[in-house]
């Protein structure tokens, strides 16, 4: 079910596009004034186009709310950082190999020790 509807919001988002794209550009905001004729010219084009468009884009928000719908029921209920929580680190027991050393020796000196502003000696 999942798989069709995801299709079908695919088609429906390639649709939209097309449709938007073809429309003729009333308010010049790309420098294109929309003038000269053409196959898609006139107001009863861009009326039926507006249409069309809209038609499109409650059919996609219609498939965007089901595709949610879907995953909700799908999912375990349990948020991701809830199952962070429950997993365990392993202690090491010794260094992965010998002569290397300790991986508390490794780490930065704690922020106590720093200075808390460079100064030019």
């Amino acid at each position: 079910m999942e798989n069709v509807v995801l299709t079908i919001h695919l088609l429906l988002a390639l649709a939209l596009i097309g449709v938007v794209l073809l429309q003729r550009s009333e308010g010049g905001g790309l420098g294109m004034g929309g003038g000269g004729g053409g196959a898609v010219t006139g107001r009863a084009a861009a009326t039926a186009l507006g249409k069309l468009t809209w038609i499109f884009a409650a059919a996609f928000i219609a498939t965007s709310l089901t595709l949610t719908v879907l995953a909700a029921q799908k999912s375990a209920g349990v948020s991701v950082l809830d199952r962070l929580g429950n997993t365990e680190t392993p202690a090491p027991a010794e260094p992965a190999a010998p002569g290397l050393p300790d991986v508390d020796s490794l780490l930065p000196p704690p922020s106590s020790d720093a200075p808390l502003t460079p100064t030019a000696d």
